[in-house]
């Protein structure tokens, strides 16, 4: 399962209650493309499905309007996630006890390992590289469909096929350029005909590929907060969700 760790290629900026996901896409007009998104490289059809998506998990209102999130990564670490602000705490659980505290804005932060806060500049600042590479990829698998259209992605429509699970979908590529950690990766992704929500991905670590890295579900969508969100890869599960109304400042300050 080490592919499934792979760094997921995304921007550091992840920023919808109407559940009817039956409604018509352009009832969704309050969901622009973000700056960047290749428009006019990428498909109608695929930027309608991807309307649809969001209007299904609760619309672009709902994903805005949230703030703070938080979620265990596969069982190896914990985050903690302000939206609105950057701040980041995460909490390995690893021998070493080691915790990040990071803005993913501007990248100021504090480390603590064994219980000991570091201060050397270079060992600070190589742990807080990884704390913001880890938030991105932890971030990517838990809220990769409201990013669908997001800088630097060019949206294709691959056509109609059927999940691993026998659903029928239609499939979204997305390929990426001048963003991310890894712009060379390429993703399949599997939208339900019956209800628009993801229910299967496919990643390739090169986006000339065409057998992926791995397919995993998208499936065990719930309810937080005003939005929808499913954390079971199969295999692997993304566990503790939470989109809890406050979190202290101090947390994301303080070991």
């Amino acid at each position: 399962m080490k592919k499934l760790l792979v760094l997921i290629t995304c921007i550091a900026g992840l920023y919808g209650c109407s559940m009817d996901s039956g409604k018509n896409a352009s009832d969704n007009n309050a969901n622009p493309p973000a700056d960047g998104f290749n428009l006019s490289g990428s498909d109608a059809k695929a930027i309608e499905i991807a309307d649809r998506v969001i209007i299904a998990m609760g619309g672009r209102k709902g994903w805005d309007e949230s703030r703070f999130f938080t979620w265990n990564f596969f069982g190896r670490r914990s985050l903690w996630w302000d939206k609105f602000t950057g701040d980041v705490r995460i909490e390995f659980h690893d021998a070493d006890s080691l915790k990040i505290l990071i803005n993913i804005n501007d990248n100021s932060g504090r480390v603590s390992k064994n219980g000991a806060g570091m201060e050397h500049s270079d060992s600070l600042s190589r742990y807080l590289d990884r704390g913001k590479g880890v938030w991105i990829n932890d971030a990517y698998w838990l809220f990769m469909p409201f990013k669908l259209k997001d800088s630097g992605v060019t949206l294709t429509y691959v056509g109609e096929d059927t999940t691993e699970a026998g659903a029928a979908a239609d499939v979204l590529q997305l390929t990426f350029k001048d963003v991310g950690n890894t712009p060379q990766n390429k993703y399949h992704v599997w939208v339900d005909k019956s209800d628009n929500l993801v229910k299967q991905w496919a990643f390739y670590r090169e986006n000339d590929m065409d057998t992926p890295n791995f397919i995993t579900p998208w499936v065990g969508y719930q309810r937080f907060g005003k939005v929808l969100l499913a954390g079971d890869r199969g295999e692997r599960k993304i566990s503790d969700i939470a989109a809890p109304e406050k979190l202290e400042e101090a947390f994301f300050k303080e070991f």
